[in-house]
């Protein structure tokens, strides 16, 4: 019996052995398998990458290609970017559940074979898109389109303030300072300036008209003549020059008393007007005059040759004695020769600036520069006493202090001939900035317009300098130009006035936060008018 017992039980060890023995071989042939396991699914995560990445980028490039040409076709921007995704989404359509359920089949191809293949559609891609830039700079060498003709100037720098932080602690005739920086020049004369047989003439004729414009004509100006404006017969002026003069000849913006208030507290609205108006600076490597750069402080800052001041010859056998760098300046309701602008004498053009003084027999000097700002910005042109040049005699006979400015009362002779002269030096203006209160400018504008009327010359020109002759002389004349339309009239052009100005000389009024100092200016001498009419 006992026997019996046991077999069965013997056999039921034995199995649960033998099943011990099969789970235990499971789990080791599953561990065996993990590995494996584990790599295919890392080589298909890589496969459907690759081969997601690769379908995108040709998929890129050929919509790079349908942009181009689209673009090239003369469709604008929306209807390019519209057609590009159109394409964008029939390209990757039949990819899309390729791309993202690879499946078995994906890795049994292998990753090698697919990326082979989608390199190559990558480099067709690319051998087409190559051929079309080629294609397209052989065939146009001109953009597909034409764009209007740029007549602002190169700038460069942004203001750096607000018309609201001139008012934080400030008084309302207090101003910020202001730091500018010099306008790039932007060239639009085009001339060139060479001695002919009678050295007090200049000839002044277009470069490479042949080649630019089909023409050899040349010209001959007759620049010694005070305030030469002759017509010029045969020159064509580019359509950028022509541009550019059309602006300066009939820009306008009419203020009354409430938009100059609003306008002068707008920064952007003045900033987008200035940058509108042509510089018309005059091309230096247009002047081809030997030893011309003696006379001028600055090699890029040259007088325009219709207003050129030009003094009378002195040598006939050199043409610089009649060349100084100043302009005749237009005034109030464009009379002639209102004031003369010029640039900051040097060594060299001492005797020229006293020779033209008493040439255009001057009664006023306005000077709005220090002797030095960094480096020299003007040679002190009048003595301490007594000084003779060119046979001027030049006495200072008194000097008298106010608070923003020095007044001298000089008296010139010359000859049996005794004139009197004012000269105003303004000192109030900061080394690379404009002045923080306005009231002293139009202070130093009132004593010149007070005392032309007494002046023994009164139909005499008014001379204007500070280094360059453009920036802050600028800033004066067209101040003192708008304060009498506004005195006059009750509206005030400031626009016109700039314009205007730069017409007569290049580059008056040179920077923007100069540009928006006159508005202020005039926006304060508004409320002193309304002040002034209510009492």
């Amino acid at each position: 019996m006992s026997d019996g017992l046991s077999k069965p039980t013997v056999m039921e060890s034995i199995d649960e052995a033998d099943g011990q023995q099969g789970q235990q071989s499971g789990k080791e042939q599953s561990q065996k398998a993990s590995p494996r396991t584990l790599q295919h699914g890392w080589a298909a995560w890589w496969n459907g990458l690759t081969t997601g990445g690769g379908v995108y980028l040709f998929a890129l490039l050929q919509i790079l290609l349908f942009c181009m040409m689209i673009w090239y076709s003369g469709f604008g921007t929306i209807p390019t970017a519209q057609n590009a995704f159109d394409l964008l989404s029939y390209l990757l359509t039949p990819f899309e559940q390729f791309i993202s359920d690879p499946g078995e089949d994906l890795t049994r191809v292998g990753s090698i074979a697919m990326l082979y293949f989608l390199l190559s559609l990558v480099s067709l891609g690319v051998l087409l898109i190559g051929t079309l830039i080629w294609y397209l700079v052989k065939t146009h060498p001109d953009p597909p389109f034409c764009l209007p003709e740029d007549r602002r100037q190169s700038v460069s720098r942004q203001p750096s303030f607000t018309y609201s932080e001139w008012t934080e602690d400030k008084n309302e005739d207090d101003f910020l300072d202001l730091d500018p920086v010099p306008e790039t020049p932007v060239f639009d004369c085009v001339m060139d300036i060479k001695a002919e047989t009678d050295p007090a003439t200049l000839t002044v004729k277009s470069v490479g008209l042949q080649e630019r414009r089909g023409s050899n004509v040349s010209l001959t100006l007759d620049m010694c003549t005070p305030g030469c404006s002759e017509q010029v017969f045969g020159y064509v002026m580019s359509p950028r020059e022509q541009s550019a003069r059309e602006y300066l000849q009939m820009a306008s913006n009419i203020l009354t008393a409430e938009e100059l208030h609003k306008k002068a507290l707008d920064p952007f609205i003045l900033q987008t007007e200035f940058f509108e108006i042509p510089m018309n600076f005059v091309d230096p490597k247009e002047y081809d005059i030997p030893g011309l750069v003696r006379k001028n402080r600055y090699k890029t800052i040259l007088p325009n040759p219709h207003s050129r001041v030009c003094l009378t010859s002195t040598d006939q056998d050199d043409p610089l004695s009649s060349y100084i760098n100043a302009n005749y300046i237009r005034g109030y309701g464009e009379e002639e020769k209102v004031y003369i602008a010029t640039q900051g004498p040097i060594v060299n053009t001492v005797s020229d600036f006293w020779r033209m003084v008493w040439q255009e027999r001057s009664p006023i000097i306005v000077m709005i520069t220090n002797i030095e700002e960094m480096n020299e910005k003007c040679t002190e042109y009048w003595p301490e006493e007594q000084v003779t040049y060119e046979g001027i005699e030049i006495t200072v006979d008194q000097v008298i202090q106010a608070d923003d400015y020095r007044l001298r009362l000089i008296t010139l002779k010359k000859g049996g001939e005794v004139r009197n002269l004012r000269h105003y030096w303004y000192t109030s203006w900061p080394d690379q900035k404009t002045p923080d209160q306005a009231p002293a400018l139009l202070q130093l504008v009132r004593e010149v317009e007070e005392a032309m009327p007494c002046a023994e010359e009164n139909n005499a020109p008014v001379i204007v300098h500070c280094s360059a002759g453009i920036g802050r002389t600028g800033c004066f004349i067209a101040t003192s130009i708008c304060c009498k339309q506004l005195k006059y009239e009750g509206i005030t052009d400031i626009l016109r006035t700039t314009c205007q100005l730069r017409l007569d000389r290049g580059g008056m009024i040179q920077t923007c936060e100069q540009y928006q100092f006159v508005h202020h200016v005039m926006s304060l001498y508004e409320k002193q008018l309304s002040r002034a009419a209510e009492e």
